[in-house]
C-alpha cells in the first residue's frame, strides 16, 4: 500500500510541472489568430471613430501598436507527505501543492505625429499606389469614387459643401462605365518604371509613391470590337476623358490638366476620404440646427447611396460589423450591409498602404514560450 500510495502522489506533482511546461506552445496557437483579429478591430474602431469625428470637425489622432507582450505565469508547487507507519498507524504517502496562472499582456502605443503623419494622412495618395488596387480585384468605380477628386475635370463630390458639393454627374457616368469595362475584360491596370519610352510618371503626389514608376490604363484591352455595348463604353470613357482614340494606353497622372494622351487625375489625402465618407453620415436635424456640424452631402445620378451606410442611435445592435461612441451616441456599420463593409476594408488597407515608409515597423507581438 505504502509503495502505490507513493507512486500516486509523485504522478501528481509530476502532472503538475507538466502543466506548466506546455502552456506556452499552446498559448501561441490561439494567441497568432487571436491577437491579429484584436489589432485589426481595434483598428476598424480607430476609423470609424476618426469618420464620425471629422463629421463634427475633430481632428483625428492615431495610435500605432507598436509592441504586445503577452505575459503568461504559470506557477505550481508540490510535495510529497510519506508515513511509514508504526504500531498501530497507517501507512500513507499524501501529496500536496497549488496551482496560480495569470495573464497580463501589456501593450505600446506610439503616436503618429511630425512627417509621419504628413505622409500618411495629409498628401495625397498617388495614383501609382491607387490604381494597381483595381488589378487585384476591386472595383475602380468604388475605388476612384473613394480616393479620386477629380478625373480630367469632372468632379466628385466635395464634403466641404458649396455649389459643387454633390458632384459632376458626368464623373458618376465614368465610373460606372469603368466598370463595366472592368467586368468584361477590357480594362487593364499597369505599372511601368519611369525608364519606360511610354511617358513620365508623376511625381506630385511623391509622398506615397515609388521614387520610379508610373501607372498606365489599357482601354479595349481583348479587341473586342464586335460587341457593341463594350464598344460604346469605350467612347464614352474616352469622349469624358478627352482622350485621342487613336492610342489604348494612356498614362494616369496627378493634377488637374493633360494632354490627349494622359489622363489628369487629383487624388485625395487620407483625412480627404475620412473627411468625405463623414460627410456622407445622416445626422439627427437637432444636431445640423445647432451649429454642430453642416448638412450631410447628397450624391447625384446613379450614385445616391452613400459610400459606406453609418446609422447613430442611443443602442448599438450586437451583432453591429464596428461602432464607436461620440458625443453620448453610438455609431455603426450594419453586419448585414456587406457593400459598406466592403467598401470599409477599401479605406482600411489604403490607410494601411498609406502608412508604410521606409521607417515604418510593423507591430512586435511577444510570446514567451516557457
Amino acid at each position: 500500500m505504502t509503495r502505490k500510495a507513493l507512486s500516486v502522489a509523485i504522478l501528481s506533482v509530476s502532472f503538475l510541472a507538466a502543466g506548466c511546461a506546455g502552456i506556452g506552445p499552446g498559448r501561441l496557437k490561439a494567441d497568432q489568430v487571436d491577437y491579429a483579429r484584436a489589432l485589426g478591430d481595434a483598428k476598424k474602431r480607430e476609423i470609424l471613430a476618426a469618420i464620425v469625428g471629422l463629421r463634427f470637425a475633430d481632428a483625428p489622432s492615431f495610435l500605432t501598436v507598436s509592441s504586445i507582450i503577452a505575459a503568461y505565469t504559470f506557477d505550481t508547487t508540490g510535495g510529497v507527505v510519506l508515513n511509514a507507519g508504526s504500531g498501530a498507524q497507517p501507512n500513507y504517502a499524501q501529496a500536496t501543492g497549488s496551482v496560480s496562472y495569470s495573464n497580463h499582456p501589456t501593450f505600446t502605443f506610439t503616436p503618429t505625429t511630425g512627417d509621419a503623419y504628413a505622409s500618411a494622412y495629409i498628401r495625397p495618395l498617388s495614383p501609382t499606389l491607387v490604381l494597381p488596387l483595381a488589378e487585384s480585384g476591386i472595383p475602380i468605380d468604388l475605388l476612384l469614387r473613394i480616393t479620386a477628386q477629380s478625373i480630367s475635370g469632372l468632379q466628385n463630390g466635395n464634403a466641404l459643401g458649396g455649389p459643387n458639393a454633390s458632384g459632376s454627374p458626368e464623373f458618376f457616368l465614368l465610373l460606372q462605365a469603368l466598370r463595366r469595362l472592368q467586368l468584361a475584360g477590357e480594362l487593364n491596370i499597369e505599372t511601368r518604371n519611369t525608364d519606360d519610352k511610354n511617358g513620365k510618371s508623376d511625381k506630385s503626389a511623391k509622398g506615397n509613391s515609388p521614387d520610379k514608376g508610373g501607372v498606365f490604363i489599357t482601354l479595349g484591352a481583348t479587341r473586342s470590337g464586335s460587341n457593341k455595348e463594350v464598344v460604346e463604353d469605350l467612347t464614352l470613357v474616352r469622349r469624358l476623358l478627352h482622350l485621342s482614340p487613336k492610342m489604348k494606353t494612356y498614362e494616369i497622372v496627378y493634377g488637374q490638366s493633360s494632354d490627349r494622351n494622359r489622363v489628369p487625375m487629383v487624388t485625395r489625402s487620407v483625412l480627404g476620404i475620412l473627411t468625405d465618407l463623414g460627410a456622407q453620415i445622416a445626422v439627427p436635424d437637432e444636431q445640423v440646427g445647432s451649429g454642430a456640424t453642416k448638412p450631410g452631402i447628397g450624391l447625384i445620378g446613379g450614385e445616391t447611396r452613400p459610400t459606406i451606410i453609418v446609422k447613430v442611435g442611443e443602442k448599438v445592435p450586437r451583432d453591429a460589423y464596428v461602432s464607436a461612441l461620440y458625443d453620448k451616441s453610438h455609431y455603426w456599420i450594419d453586419r448585414g450591409d456587406f457593400d459598406s463593409k466592403y467598401a470599409f476594408t477599401v479605406v482600411q488597407n489604403l490607410m494601411a498602404l498609406a502608412e508604410v515608409t521606409d521607417t515604418a515597423k510593423s507591430p512586435v507581438v511577444t510570446i514567451p514560450a516557457n
